[in-house]
């Protein structure tokens, strides 16, 4: 073979190593092709591969071998080998004389951690030389090939594999090395899937009416409460539930059989006090001791009197008239007859048919913010079709129990002109309160935010 044909097909072969090792999808790919395919540049007994993992240094290939058993003892005298050479590795490839360190007796330098067991493990397994190729990348050494020679390398061997060396090198970064990408970039770029997010950014984005919804009553604004003027027990009722009175229109009476009773007694000890004060008054003209008497008398006359006023005052208050015109609000008639009540307490309530509007009990844990004016929309039990408007003008700072029993707010709102035919005392139904505008994923996260709030503390 001619010089000119010799270097062609070293030119080949140098290329063919190149492009086999540019096509490895993997690691241990590259790594196999290092081991095997590198004879046709350069005649070697025997070549290693192995770089650096997480548990520690990594014997990827062995030339000829398809698998590596990691407890027979040329594996356990090749790593301790490897420990050596990783300590000790520089970015320019050298060559080991196993010769020349067993004329001289000592390791060479740059690798005085060469054992003499290593040293002589070495005649067991390999070759008198041995040339080490780290592959570096940004300064670091992150993998190793190790080529057992017969004889040294020539020059154009030691310059061909100092080229496959720098190939070698980026292969084994490309393969091994994580990109960390910003998030943006390693999001896919589909157009549609782009144009699907931006819709659901805008939709989340769009301001949106907060609300809440809470039980809710149609009641007189502006009731007045009749109460029981004195205690006793409510004897007859005039009116019926609901019905409309006029100003002094009796309403109910309680019954008078005590009071007339004491009546009788006080004007049966007015009477005889006056019959005692006549005698004294008699007596005293010729009596000291009767006139003395005569004061005393006339005191407690005067005390029997003003008990006699007092119980006849309680009997003009056993008819209870109404204050003014409206709608006798209370329950069943049947209900209050012959049931004792106490100085206060409310019996019914005269509402204004023209003065009517919602109240209603906001839940604690569904409260939002609310200003004065907000919208109130109710929808009644008897007409769910037609709700009411309204306008919130009252709320209270102190939650209280809702007749369910629930810690609620107490809201109330005027009716707006248009909904006032519908608005009768007494309906009852489900209110709908609007507050301020917010995004809609504020919208939707709300509550758990709140959960997550009082849950965390955060």
């Amino acid at each position: 073979m001619t010089v000119a044909a010799a270097t062609a097909a070293a030119g080949a072969a140098v290329l063919n190593a190149e492009a086999r090792s540019r096509s490895a999808q993997t690691i241990q790919s590259l790594a196999f092709t290092i081991v095997n395919e590198t004879w046709q540049v350069m005649p070697y007994r025997q070549a290693l591969a192995f770089r650096q993992a997480a548990r520690g240094l990594d014997l990827m290939a062995v030339s000829g071998l398809a698998s590596i058993a990691e407890d027979t003892p040329f594996t356990v005298w090749v790593t301790r080998l490897i420990r050596v050479l990783w300590r000790e590795a520089a970015e320019s490839m050298y060559l080991v004389d196993l010769r020349r360190i067993e004329q001289e007796g000592r390791a060479p330098e740059g690798l005085p951690g060469l054992l003499p067991d290593i040293v002589s493990g070495w005649d067991e397994w390999w070759p008198p030389y041995m040339l080490v190729v780290p592959l570096f990348r940004d300064g670091q050494c992150h993998s190793m090939a190790l080529f057992m020679l017969e004889e040294a390398p020539s020059g154009a061997s030691l310059q061909t594999i100092a080229r496959l060396q720098s190939t070698w090198s980026y292969c084994a970064w490309a393969l091994t090395h994580v990109r960390r990408t910003p998030l943006v970039r390693r999001l896919p770029r589909t157009r549609k899937l782009w144009i699907a997010l931006a819709v659901v950014a805008a939709l989340l984005a769009m301001p949106i009416r907060q609300a809440a919804l809470a039980p809710a009553e149609i009641v007189a604004l502006d009731g007045l409460a009749v109460a029981a003027p004195l205690d006793g027990v409510i004897k007859t009722f005039y009116v019926k539930p609901n019905q409309q009175v006029k100003a002094g229109q009796r309403l109910f009476s309680l019954d008078d059989t005590t009071l007339r009773n004491r009546r009788e007694v006080a004007l049966r000890a007015l009477e005889v006090a006056a019959a005692e004060l006549l005698s004294a008054q008699q007596r005293a003209f010729g009596d000291e001791k009767a006139r003395s008497e005569v004061a005393v008398l006339q005191g407690r006359i005067a005390e029997k009197r003003a008990e006699l006023q007092a119980v006849e005052d309680q009997l003009k208050r056993i008819d209870v008239v109404a204050p003014r015109d409206g709608i006798a609000v209370f329950g069943d008639v049947n209900d209050w007859q012959g049931k004792p009540v106490s100085t206060g307490e409310r019996i019914m309530q005269l509402a204004d048919p023209k003065d009517a509007g919602v109240m209603l009990y906001m839940p604690v844990a569904d409260a939002i913010a609310l200003d004065h004016g907000a919208r109130i929309r109710m929808f009644l039990q008897v007409a769910p079709l037609h709700p009411i408007e309204a306008r919130l003008t009252q709320t209270s700072y102190q939650a209280v129990l809702s007749p369910d029993g629930v810690a609620s707010y107490r809201l109330r709102g005027t009716i707006d002109q248009g909904s006032e035919r519908l608005a009768r005392i007494g309906l009852k139904g489900t209110a709908k309160v609007y507050g301020e505008r917010v995004p809609m994923v504020y919208f939707l996260l709300r509550r758990p935010l709140a959960s997550v709030r009082q849950w965390s503390g955060l």
